[in-house]
């Protein structure tokens, strides 16, 4: 029983660690959007895959970590911030529509990209205290519901190839 605790808390870290290099790598990917805050959100597919194959808890705890950690070895409090918010607002939305069963991987990750978005939105706007930046949300849609849907096919694909329940 200890060693099964122990392998989940080694998996969890390991996990973790990819998220957050997976998160690095995609900050030095240049995007030229010239939208504040579009990326594709790659780590999200860790977050993903853990959330069907390992369970909620778990995906939240790496989901958690992976911005906490990201943020200070890589950003600042306001990126925390605006992460934290962006994640918890997805993450609440992902696992709602992964219960509901109504939705694919795919969808459920359209779900996460488009709550992301959102919730990182409303705290900017909170932050800067401004209502204007609302101009900014159908792009941070469209760019949700396709980054979200690469990463549903990602994750979809890596679920076939790595199912096993950890």
């Amino acid at each position: 029983m200890r060693n099964q605790k122990t392998q989940r808390i080694a998996q969890l870290g390991l996990l973790t660690a990819l998220a957050l290099v997976i998160g690095y790598i995609e900050l030095l990917i240049p995007i030229p959007i010239g939208i504040p805050g579009v990326k594709p959100g790659l780590a999200n597919l860790v977050v993903v895959w853990a959330l069907y194959v390992m369970g909620p808890a778990e995906a939240l705890a790496v989901n958690g970590m992976r911005i906490l950690l990201s943020g200070f070895l890589f950003g600042n409090l306001s990126m925390i911030l605006y992460s934290l918010a962006g994640a918890a607002l997805s993450f609440v939305c992902m696992y709602l529509a992964k219960r509901s069963e109504m939705f694919t991987i795919a969808g459920v990750s359209v779900i996460g990209g488009v709550a992301h978005n959102l919730g990182q939105l409303v705290m900017a706007m909170i932050v800067l205290e401004t209502k204007s930046l609302i101009y900014y949300g159908p792009m941070l849609l469209a760019a949700g519901v396709i980054t979200g849907l690469l990463i549903g096919i990602v994750s979809q694909e890596v679920q076939k190839r790595i199912p096993l329940k950890i």
